[in-house]
């Protein structure tokens, strides 16, 4: 442990030793493969130029010379001297024969004025006889009696081209031009190295020779407007834009230099955010009498390759080298690992006996070993004391001898092997003190391991204990059955009390229902007697005059109040016959309920209160489809008491107005009566469906038909809820089970 400590503590040192030692070698292998690759690369590159530049130099000087030699040729000095039409075409088919026969672009005559007299091309569409060139440098260079060289734009053919022109004289007197053009296009396709671009660009710095398509009439650095505007005048490049080309850095790098550019963006020297710069090392030549200058780019990017295929090798071979380290360390410490496990092993080993012998000898059960004849090899100091025998008084003696007579088969079968069953035995038996007293010990015989399968361990508990716990959880057992059965006789008797008190609580709220029915007839006994009271006057009237009719003999007229009499005596059956169904007592059965029926129902035992008290109720239309499952009487109950109640809750105002609405939700539907009353107190809320809860005068109720609606409603698998409407008055809301409008009629109320 002491040396883990110092181990632990430098390891951090050592690992960050390790990374900055990495850093370094990459650092210098990056730099010398950097710097190898560079030189490298200048040297071919270098190489490639003047390759390049000889090549471009020896095409150039395969007509410099021609001009000149053409400048003496009599067919040309006649036509300038003596113009014609026949020695116009002599000089045509001369100049085309020599073009054919050098290779070149075109071959054209020209007087002093500039004005093209015979050309190669004078057969083809684009001819150049006729037209006048003296606006080339090259024309000027030649009148001035020096030969002329000069690259630029056709602007007849709109093709690249290099022209060669000399003075044409004649006894020192100057009569005319003459003019070689050849094309470069063969010497671009020469130059196909995918790792190099070459350029060649003329005394101003545009590009008109490039591997590159789209680097073409451009230049390498912005011209000043003087110097584009000159350019541009000369028609030398057509109408070309000479548009720079986009290089945002330049750094020198052994007489050349270093450039870097974003190719196909058009910026202002900075680099845009998301681009990839191209960076290519660039070397010039000059071309000796041409004009113009060859530049060669060469990519950097296999210095790049190169330099990270030198990185990851070092890395890879470092790698290498430190694993290989840590191998050998790992190795090492290993091996000292193994031979200081081996002494914790033995270490443990020993301290693992010692603590299985401290847990044998102070366990509280006995063990002993026997050998495979039964014979006690060895004892634990607790079943010495269950046994009373002193150390080492048992050793070498059988085991049977602590065994009661009957117990000592089944042990001794199982020891012996001459029982078929399981390894292991397990039994109650009788253990022999060593005074000869008996006590209750469970067994346990079981084999040790394989090696050892001729001896057993045996396990010893005594059961003195456990045997007067039994005994005790008997007599217990036996006096908690006694108490159960005693107070299942006194439960069996509450229980008969209880049933018989329900049955009594039913009864009694049948008789408050009916009860709260006769009192709601009660009230409308008055109305009742007004409604009465008329027809029973009309009938004496009509009886009467029938009588005197009669004794008159006019027997129309008796026939007519007879009809009278009994249409009002029909009229009194309907006013009485609501009554007597509210009146009676329910089936108790829940049946499809018609909505229409409960209202005309309600309606007919109301009207006479409702007229009364000039209220105005509103009920939903189409109510002959809706129905729910109910008891017809009990429901009309309900009605009649939330109407009631919803009456005398709007008791001194000028409108009084009830609203019902349905409202369906699923298998459920919600009937609310909505009063424009003063509603009820929040705190009250909770109170309102307990019985004798009121808030009406005295005289009025006793404040049963709350609690008893409440009842009905919820004995029809329905909710009876109340609320104060946002806008005021209460709001009482039945749920019931909705059901569809059955096919035909029969069991609907």
């Amino acid at each position: 442990m002491d040396k883990a400590v110092p181990r632990t503590r430098i390891r951090p040192f050592l690992t960050l030793f390790v990374l900055l030692l990495l850093a370094l070698v990459v650092y210098q292998t990056a730099t010398i493969s950097r710097s190898r690759a560079m030189a490298d690369l200048l040297d071919s590159s270098s190489a490639d130029l003047n390759r390049y530049a000889l090549s471009l130099q020896q095409e150039l000087d395969r007509y410099k010379d021609l001009p000149k030699l053409l400048s003496s040729h009599s067919e040309l000095i006649n036509l300038l001297l003596l113009p014609g039409s026949e020695s116009v075409y002599r000089a045509n088919l001369y100049l085309e024969k020599v073009n054919n026969t050098i290779g070149a672009s075109d071959t054209y005559l020209m007087d002093i004025e500039g004005n093209t007299l015979a050309a190669s091309n004078w057969s083809q569409e684009r001819t150049f006889v006729g037209r006048n060139f003296s606006f080339r440098p090259y024309f000027r260079d030649a009148l001035a009696g020096e030969a002329g060289r000069y690259f630029a734009l056709g602007s007849t053919s709109k093709k690249r081209g290099y022209f060669f022109s000399y003075p044409v004289e004649y006894r020192d007197r100057l009569l005319g031009v003459i003019v070689v053009k050849i094309d470069l296009n063969d010497i671009e396709t020469d130059w196909s190295d995918p790792m190099t671009d070459i350029l060649v660009t003329d005394e101003d710095g545009v590009i008109f020779i490039s591997t590159r398509g789209d680097w073409k009439f451009r230049t390498l650095e912005p011209l000043p407007q003087d110097d584009l505007q000159r350019i541009m005048s000369s028609l030398r490049y057509g109408d070309h834009e000479l548009k720079s080309l986009p290089v945002v850095e330049r750094k020198p790098f052994e007489m050349s230099q270093i450039i870097t550019l974003v190719e196909g963006q058009r910026i202002d020297n900075v680099a845009l955010d998301g681009i990839d710069p191209q960076r290519y090392l660039q070397q010039v030549a000059q071309v000796p009498d041409a004009g113009f200058n060859v530049s060669i780019l060469a990519s950097l990017k296999p210095v790049e390759r190169r330099v990270l295929t030198s990185v990851m090798l070092a890395v890879f071979i470092y790698g290498a080298l430190v694993f290989l380290l840590l191998f050998l360390l790992a190795r090492r410490r290993i091996v000292q690992e193994r031979s200081r496990f081996k002494q914790q092993q033995t270490l443990a080993l020993e301290r693992n006996e010692a603590r299985v012998r401290a847990i044998i000898d102070n366990t509280h059960a006995g063990l002993i070993t026997l050998d495979a004849h039964g014979v006690i090899e060895s004892l634990n100091p607790t079943a010495e004391k269950l046994f009373c025998y002193g150390s080492g008084l048992l050793t070498g003696e059988y085991f049977s001898k602590l065994l009661a007579q009957e117990d000592r088969a089944v042990c001794w079968q199982h020891i012996t092997g001459e029982a078929s069953g399981p390894d292991e035995l397990m039994i109650e038996a009788c253990g022999i003190r060593m005074d000869g007293s008996r006590f209750p010990v469970e067994l346990i015989i079981g084999r040790m391991s394989e090696t050892d399968a001729g001896r057993f361990l045996i396990t010893i508990h005594d059961l003195t204990e456990r045997k007067e716990y039994e005994v005790e959880l008997k007599q217990a057992r036996d006096q908690l059955e006694y108490r159960v059965a005693e107070r299942t006789q006194d439960l069996t008797r509450a229980n008969a009390r209880l049933l018989h008190e329900v049955e009594e609580h039913k009864q009694t709220q049948n008789e408050l229902i009916q009860t709260a029915k006769l009192a709601v007839i009660g009230q409308m006994s008055a109305g009742i007697n007004h409604e009465l009271n008329q027809p029973l006057t009309a009938i004496r009237s009509y009886a009467d005059n029938a009588s005197s009719f009669l004794k008159l003999g006019k027997l129309e007229p008796v026939s007519g109040n007879l009809e009278e009499i009994a249409g009002l005596t029909e009229r009194m059956a309907k006013i009485i016959s609501p009554l007597k169904e509210f009146s009676r007592k329910t089936s108790g059965q829940t049946v499809p309920v018609s909505l229409k029926a409960v209202r005309d129902g309600a309606m007919s035992i109301m009207y006479g209160r409702l007229d009364k008290a000039k209220a105005r109720i509103e009920w939903p239309d189409r109510l002959e489809k809706v129905f729910v499952l109910g008891d017809m009487l009990r429901l009309e109950q309900v009605v009649v008491n939330l109407i009631s109640n919803a009456l005398q809750a709007m008791e001194g105002r000028n409108e009084k107005w009830i609203e019902i609405e349905l409202e369906r939700q699923a298998d459920r539907l919600c009937i609310a009566f909505r009063d424009h009353g003063p509603g009820i107190p929040e705190q009250e809320l909770g109170k309102v469906f307990e019985p004798f809860y009121t808030t009406k005068q005295a005289g009025q109720g006793l404040g049963l038909g709350l609690s008893i609606s409440h009842r009905i409603v919820e004995s029809m698998d329905g909710h009876l809820k109340v609320a104060n409407h946002p806008y005021g008055g209460a709001v009482f809301t039945i749920d019931l089970p909705a059901v569809d409008a059955p096919d035909d009629k029969i069991g609907v109320q």
